[in-house]
């Protein structure tokens, strides 16, 4: 009876601790000491290992801190080492199941029947005798192997298609890397232009400034013509606001590109002096059938579509197993303390066949909705190949025409500068004017710009036809590769970013 006591308590205070948790449960929000903690940690993870910058940036080194260092990429990185580490878990599904167990049972009463001597077609009235068979506490363990061949067959299938998505997760860090490096030049090339242009605009507003000043000061002394002093004073404005927009999109041109390369945000790069020039221009002779064929073997987003497509093929026969029957076997070592059993171990062992029923029922409207499912794959990826061959020759008239831009650009640049030489010369000589000269100037600061603007343009391009026809930097890992090594591997292939196509190479 003492016993049957302690069970009840002991029942009750669960009962009343666990309602009481159920109520007490309230939202607690971060506090300010926390989120200062986790902010200084996530700072410190954000930077740690990463090399400083110590000399001249170029831009080969840009991209190989970004592929090294960039936040983005390394998230998809772990992207992809969790694809892995799912297909591995996924790879176990097949396996038995190897379950152990133990257990305690008590009662407060003995489990007492009553039993009475059988005779047939007659009613006993009364029972003869009561016994019991069994301990009010005893303990139980039991070590059992199960295996299903449903949930193998089901797992088998989910494995594959789990390796499927592996594939899929470097596609998608292969397509990441391509649109890194077109940031990373679209940044660095608006970084140098910010660099080489900056002393050029803050001097030529000093100037504006000094003119602007020196017009306003004759127009109050009334030495000229006040509707000349105002022609002039507008034309200047228009000039100080052209240089100041110049100035405006330039300021970001430094964060942007350390943002991309993970470097303090703040602190100046200084960029490497780079030849303004165009890269060879071989791939553009070669028929564009070429261009397609290769496109279409290596595009990420086409890949990616086809290894859909096999997923949703896996998804059917998947769909398939579950209709089968269900064989399952299990084998166990049995443990039970109870004094009362003659064999208190023992070894069990079983096999059952089951079927559901319904699925005679459902399966058509199962193996339709996976049918569907494969149906739109293909259509998905008929579309994407379209869409990958229209990007290709928009990416090859987008190179041709930057490079003819940048061409037209380097030449107004070269025009531009003798004009303003030959301005200059004249003002020195007293025989030109000051706004002459500062709108010769914003002029030449602004075909500079159109330059620098026109070559990042020709970098853009390529870069989006190299990404369209699947072509990249043959690295190794960028986590193993030390800095100094990734930069030379990129040099590399930057010189002959071409290379894997002309030769003919299937798989860059």
């Amino acid at each position: 009876m003492r016993q049957g006591k302690l069970i009840q308590i002991f029942t009750l205070s669960a009962t009343v601790m666990a309602l009481a948790g159920c109520g007490t449960i309230t939202p607690s929000p971060l506090t300010q000491d926390e989120l200062n903690q986790t902010n200084r940690t996530d700072k410190s993870m954000a930077s740690s290992a990463v090399e400083p910058i110590d000399g001249p940036l170029t831009l080969d080194e840009a991209m190989a801190r970004a592929l090294k260092y960039n936040l983005d990429r390394r998230t998809r990185l772990m992207e992809e080492a969790l694809s892995m580490n799912q297909l591995e878990m996924a790879e176990f599904d097949a396996l038995p199941k190897l379950v152990a167990q133990a257990g305690y049972t008590a009662r407060d009463k003995e489990r007492a029947t009553y039993s009475s001597q059988y005779t047939p077609n007659q009613v006993v009235s009364s029972f003869q005798t009561s016994s019991y068979s069994s301990e009010r506490n005893h303990g139980t363990a039991d070590l059992g192997l199960t295996w299903s061949l449903l949930d193998a067959s089901v797992g088998y299938y989910g494995g594959k298609q789990q390796a499927e998505r592996v594939l899929i997760a470097a596609e998608k860090r292969r397509k990441a890397m391509h649109v890194l490096m077109q940031d990373v030049r679209t940044a660095y090339w608006r970084a140098a232009s910010a660099q080489q242009l900056r002393s050029q605009v803050q001097q030529t507003i000093a100037n504006a400034e000094s003119a602007l000043a020196d017009s306003r000061k004759v127009e109050a002394e009334r030495v000229r013509n006040p509707m000349d002093a105002l022609r002039y004073q507008r034309q200047l404005l228009e000039n100080l606001r052209l240089l100041e927009s110049i100035e405006q999109e330039l300021a970001s041109a430094q964060v942007d590109l350390a943002a991309l390369v993970n470097a303090p945000l703040g602190q100046p790069i200084t960029i490497a002096e780079t030849s303004l020039a165009l890269s060879e221009d071989s791939m553009l002779t070669l028929p564009i059938q070429r261009l397609e064929d290769f496109a279409l073997e290596n595009n990420a987003d086409l890949r990616e579509q086809h290894y859909n497509s096999r997923i949703a093929r896996q998804e059917v026969q998947k769909t398939m197993a579950r209709m089968f029957p269900n064989l399952n076997f299990n084998y166990g070592f049995k443990y039970d303390a109870d004094q009362y059993l003659v064999h208190n171990n023992w070894n069990e062992a079983g096999l059952q066949l089951s079927f559901n029923l319904f699925n005679i029922l459902t399966a058509p409207t199962q193996t339709k909705l996976a049918e569907a499912g494969v149906k739109l794959a293909d259509q998905r990826r008929v579309a994407s190949q379209m869409a990958v061959i229209t990007q290709l020759h928009l990416a090859r008239l987008q190179l041709i025409n930057a490079r003819k831009q940048f061409l037209r650009a380097d030449s107004v640049y070269e025009t531009d500068v003798r004009i303003a030489s030959l301005v200059r010369s004249r003002a020195n000589a007293q025989a030109q004017s000051k706004l002459d000269e500062v709108a010769n100037d914003t002029a030449a600061i602004l075909s500079l710009l159109r330059r620098y603007q026109a070559l990042a343009q020709v970098n853009v391009a390529e870069n989006r036809l190299i990404a369209n026809l699947g072509l990249e930097p043959r690295l190794g890992s960028t986590d193993a590769l030390k800095l100094k090594e990734l930069t030379q591997q990129i040099s590399m292939n930057n010189r002959q970013p071409w290379a894997p196509l002309l030769s003919g190479a299937e798989k860059p």
